[in-house]
Formats: C-alpha cells, structure tokens, sequence
C-alpha cells in the first residue's frame, strides 16, 4: 500500500497545491494558503516525505518526491492542478510538471532554477545536529544551542518550528535529520537534463536573493519554454514569508490569466 503525504486542505474551488523547501513544512504557507483559500481555490499545503508529518524514508530525490505527489493526486481524485513549490519542493514541481505534463494547469516556482546546486546548508545541518535532543527542556534551550552555529535569528525561529513532542512528551524534530544530512547532495539535484513541460509557467525570485540569477534565464527556458520570470521586491529566498502581498499579486494574476 502507497504511503501518502500528509497535508491539510483549505477552502473550494479550483485545486491548487502548494510544496515547502528544505526543511520546512505545510505551516509555512498557511497564512498565503488561507487568501488563496479566499479567492476560490481549494488549496492543498502539503509535507513532502521526511518533513513535517509525512511518512520517513531512507529515500530521498526528485525522482522519488514527484512520484510520492502523483500517489497523493491519485488519492484525493485531483485530474490536474495550479501547483506551487518553494525551493526544494520547487525542484519537486519541477520534475513532476516535466514527468506528468497532464496534471498540471499552470506552474509557479519559487526562488529556485533548474540546474545543480552545490550542498550549501551544511552549516544548519550541523547546528541541528549539535543540539542534544535528549535533554532538551523547550524551545529556548534549543535556541541556544543552536545560536552556537546560526547567528540569523530568523532562520533559527524558521528551524525550530520543526520542534514538537512525541509521544513520551520529548522535545524532537518533525523533520528525518539523519536521512536529510545524508542527501544534500541530492537535495542540490537538477531535474533531469532532458525533460521539459510546455505549459503556463513563472518564476518568482527575491530581488536580494541569489538562487536565481539573469544567467539562469537560458536554462529556464530550455525546461520551460513558455516560462516568465518576475521578481519580487525586498525579498530574499523566502519570498513568499517576507513579501507575501507581492507574491500573491503576481501569482493570482497568473492563475487568472487564460
């Protein structure tokens, strides 16, 4: 029997499903989620597989988490959907428009191309991991730990989120730590260097951020040859959390656009 990814789904109307990034969650997107929500979507945020609440596996590509997406389409009877995806789930999106070119009706990446990038979190993944989770009293304490390593504020209260209890009321991540320390090269993964979806596609980046550049322009289009790119004003790589006004504008109007 398939596993299928957890998800919580908001409003009714025209489905449109939503994929975090790398280390995070469903909860991110709630806040856009519920003005989509408003505006006539039934909007699904989904956790991709060893994130969130979704199911742990020692599996871990873009292959893989597109195929764990068409199992949750086929499951909740969607046909085809507008799709999101941040960062790592953008790369998901990515693959799975190119891979299953009939389920998706229009697609928005946020703040990630389609090319290889080099492991570069390797400094979070070392500061969840110096945390001692077997001590760990609340989320303070696991603040300062991490402080040791992640001076950004921000970043850390990003991360934390990820804090829960289990079932013996211990203070865990909801993320697989272990299996996602092992994959960053796979997590920096391009799509598959031949495939391509020729359907309504944008790309969104942060006007401070370096994920997408001008020179990306060239293999966008050769994935996506009927893709725009806009940016998105004082925003960086969590374009969606720092300017979600912005980004709704521009991604409501090309959802509306025929």
């Amino acid at each position: 029997m398939k596993q299928i990814l957890h998800s919580i789904v908001l409003g009714e109307g025209k489905p449109l499903c939503i994929l975090h990034g790398f280390l995070g969650m469903l909860d991110n997107w709630k806040t856009l989620g519920t003005i989509y929500a408003e505006n006539g979507f039934c909007v699904h945020l989904i956790d991709q597989r060893n994130h969130g609440k979704s199911f742990h596996s020692p599996d871990f590509n873009y292959d893989t988490l597109a195929d764990d997406f068409l199992n949750y389409l086929n499951a909740h009877n969607i046909e085809n959907t507008a799709l999101i995806g941040h960062s790592m789930g953008g790369k998901t999106a990515m693959q799975f428009a190119c891979s299953h070119p009939d389920r998706v009706n229009k697609l928005i990446i946020a703040d990630i191309a389609p090319k290889y990038y080099p492991p570069h979190h390797q400094e979070i993944i070392n500061g969840l991991n110096a945390i001692d989770t077997t001590n760990l009293k609340s989320r303070k304490d696991a603040d300062e730990q991490l402080k040791k390593h992640i001076s950004n504020a921000g970043i850390r209260q990003f991360l934390l989120k990820n804090l829960d209890r289990d079932e013996d009321k211990k203070l865990c991540f909801k993320f697989n730590l272990e299996v996602l320390s092992e994959k960053m090269e796979e997590i920096g993964d391009n799509i598959n260097s031949t495939d391509s979806f020729d359907g309504p596609t944008l790309f969104l980046r942060g006007d401070k951020s370096e994920y997408v550049t001008k020179n990306d322009t060239e293999i966008i289009h050769r994935h996506f040859p009927k893709a725009t790119v806009e940016t998105i004003d004082n925003a960086g790589h969590w374009l969606h959390a720092e300017n979600p006004e912005q980004f709704f504008e521009k991604s409501l109007a090309f959802f509306n656009k025929e």
